[in-house]
């Protein structure tokens, strides 16, 4: 074959969905800032803001604290030293001609929720190395994520190592540059807190810096790091590009304003997401829910906290400092328990109960809260006050949730309601609003883990196809001029979320209307202005975006040599049969052997039905063909460092029996377009207000 069918099926597997997961923020205080007003920063590229959207965000922001500026104070305590251009260059340069700090944290453009802008705010001013407490110090506004530096017997520990190498490369050097103590001491540790590759995917630097660094990870954290984004990656990938706004461009009061953890994630030339495996783990919660561990003179408490925010993840506490290190169970805003790249759900009653351990366990004796995203806090009632609010917000969305379905409320009415539930002592607190996790999609999130997607309506058991169902309803509107007429005036009254449905039935329907077109990207652009969530806002300008234009450069590229490396043969046999096309492989069964002799391992494989099955086995089977080939060399197909028939030739593979068992796998399989439609795109020459985006 021209092209290995392992290369064919797997490149695509990684890409940055394996990012997939965001963290937090932080914000200015003592810094001198110039008064920002909000016509000198009113420069984006979309249209104005509508008189329903002013009149919606004016009324919202009349329901905040904006009293409360007590993350832009926690931001700047302990600064030691701003980032300096090269550290920069990485993140805030993007949004330096848009967010100042605290002095413009309460003046929002008319295009941004004025929540979302004041969380914007607060991110932007984390900026530099700042002192936590003694021997422990942090790194903020470079990533997505921070990076912490523990000080132990003969050097440091880092806690959580940035998302992309370069990123982490410029802010190891700023640390040991700027220092007060042990700048010229090695790192000796790396911790990752959870399997999420804002937290582990600068490891290489680490280590390409410091060879001897010794790795420690929570228990199933190579499993799943690998596993979470595997069989979806494509799609998963495609969907991230929506939620973090990836094809918007520069940050701008129309555009990208904010990424809920941090102002976003870093960016650069050859900026790659990297992973070095951990040396050790620490045991399931399952076995051990606290586990005592001392890394180089530098004494532990770790918790498990596996399926919660992430599959795999803990939390420490660090006694001699009284500090607790949170990781991501906690961060300033509510997280989600559903994420809308997608991802499996999260189980909010057990990340509600986790913090209440953590606060039964270290309540009475902390003294410092710090974690991966958002400024430190200093003090043990603050700390309490906080963690158990969070706590409750989690319990909240989970109880509620099921309270409204258990009284006969359906997924969608849940969805649009449970803001309506909100406690006022809840609703008045920064750090429970849904930047990242809102409360209408994390409540749908319970509901779906509980009783599915499905709501029991006989209206939603067997609904046509999303093209078949917008051409009828259309008609049923009347047509195409008629449907756009009656939308228009929903529009007019600015009752956007039921407009956006019509418009979006009409457009599927009608493709060369060009003012449908242009009405529903109008309409879903000021739906974006209004939105609290960074996430919802960015899915909304990309959809205006793509509705207008189409797809636009920028979607995310794949992984590198690292994650592609850890893969399983199981995990590259269960992705390529997840690329079987089922009717074309139907009759083409077949029986395979795989025989990897460098780890030992054999794998069966069959296709039968249509479907690829696949099993690790004791030995040989009796099959159509047996592939003998090293797991180091399928390492080096995903790599395309050379191919499965330059393996053949050389020997270094073999193939035993009918080898056009080879042949038919790849004939029965597809490649994935990673820029799928999700919204309907113009064909050439139909594109509208492409203006905006010159």
């Amino acid at each position: 074959m021209k092209k290995s069918i392992l290369t064919a099926s797997i490149l695509s597997v990684f890409t940055t969905s394996v990012i997939a997961h965001s963290h937090d923020h932080d914000d200015h205080a003592g810094h001198d800032h110039e008064h920002v007003t909000t016509e000198s920063l009113a420069n984006g590229k979309g249209k104005p803001a509508s008189v329903h959207t002013i009149e919606a965000n004016k009324a919202f922001a009349k329901t905040l604290n904006f009293e409360d500026t007590t993350v832009f104070f926690d931001n700047d305590k302990g600064l030691v030293v701003p980032l300096d251009a090269k550290t920069s260059m990485s993140l805030r340069d993007r949004f330096k001609n848009l967010h100042t700090g605290l002095e413009a944290h309460d003046n929002s453009p008319d295009t941004v929720n004025p929540s979302l802008w004041r969380q914007g705010q607060a991110n932007f001013a984390a900026d530099g190395l700042y002192k936590v407490t003694d021997g422990i110090y942090q790194v903020r506004g470079t990533d997505l994520a921070s990076t912490s530096f523990i000080k132990s017997d003969s050097g440091w520990i880092v806690y959580d190592v940035l998302m992309h190498d370069k990123a982490m490369e410029a802010s190891l050097e700023f640390f040991l540059a700027n220092v007060p103590e042990g700048g010229d001491e090695p790192v000796v540790a790396m911790i990752y807190s959870h399997s999420h590759a804002d937290h582990f995917g600068g490891s290489r630097a680490v280590q390409d810096r410091f060879p001897e660094v010794k790795v420690y990870a929570p228990h199933g954290f190579i499993k799943e790091t690998v596993d979470e984004n595997v069989l979806a990656g494509n799609a998963m990938s495609r969907r991230a590009a929506y939620q973090y706004g990836a094809t918007l461009g520069q940050a701008n009061t129309t555009g990208i304003v904010d990424a809920a953890l941090s102002n976003g994630w870093s960016q650069g030339e050859g900026y790659q997401i990297t992973l070095v495996a951990p040396d050790q783990t620490f045991p399931s919660g399952d076995e051990q829910k606290f586990f005592d561990y001392e890394i180089d003179g530098v004494k532990f408490v770790f918790m498990d906290t596996a399926g919660t925010e992430a599959p795999s993840g803990h939390v420490a506490y660090l006694p001699e400092h009284n500090t607790l290190w949170t990781g991501e169970m906690v961060y300033q805003g509510m997280h989600n328990v559903y994420t809308l790249r997608g991802a499996k759900v999260r189980d909010s009653l057990k990340w509600s109960k986790d913090i209440n351990e953590m606060i039964n366990a270290w309540g009475g004796e902390v003294e410092m809260l710090m974690g991966s995203h958002s400024a430190p806090m200093w003090g043990n009632e603050k700390i309490n006050d906080y963690m158990r609010a969070q706590r409750d917000n989690y319990g909240f969305v989970h109880n509620q949730t099921l309270r409204l379905a258990n009284s006969g409320m359906g997924i969608q009415d849940i969805g649009a309601s449970i803001n309506d539930e909100l406690p006022t002592s809840l609703q008045q607190l920064w750090h429970t609003n849904g930047y990242h996790g809102t409360y209408s999609h994390n409540a749908r999130a319970v509901y779906n883990m509980y009783l599915g997607y499905f709501d029991m309506n006989p209206a939603n058991l067997d609904r046509m196809g999303v093209a078949d169902e917008a051409e009828r309803f259309t008609q049923a509107y009347g047509g195409c001029e008629a449907g756009y007429a009656t939308a228009k005036t929903y529009f007019d009254k600015g009752e956007y979320r039921f407009a956006g449905v019509m418009l979006d039935h009409i457009v599927r329907a009608c493709d060369s209307s060009s003012e449908a077109r242009s009405l529903l990207a109008d309409n879903w652009e000021q739906q974006g202005y209004q939105a609290e969530g960074a996430g919802w806002r960015n899915v909304f300008l990309t959809g205006a975006q793509e509705i207008r234009i189409g797809t636009m450069p920028g979607l995310p590229k794949t992984a590198s040599s690292d994650l592609l490396s850890e893969m399983t043969i199981e995990n590259i046999l269960d992705f390529m049969a997840v690329k079987i096309v089922a009717t074309k492989a139907d009759g083409k069964d077949f029986t395979l052997n795989v025989n990897v002799p460098d780890i030992k391992e054999v794998h069966y494989v069959e296709l039968s039905n249509g479907n690829l099955n696949n099993i690790q086995v004791a030995k040989l089977a009796p099959a159509d063909a047996t592939l003998h080939i090293n797991k180091a060399d399928v390492t080096k197909i995903l790599l395309e460092q050379t191919t499965l028939a330059v393996l053949l030739e050389s020997g270094k593979a073999g193939i035993e029996g009918d080898s056009s068992v080879m042949k038919t796998l790849a004939e029965v399989s597809i490649d994935f377009d990673g820029s799928f439609e999700i919204v309907p795109r113009p064909s050439k020459g139909q594109e509208v207000d492409a203006h905006i985006y010159n």
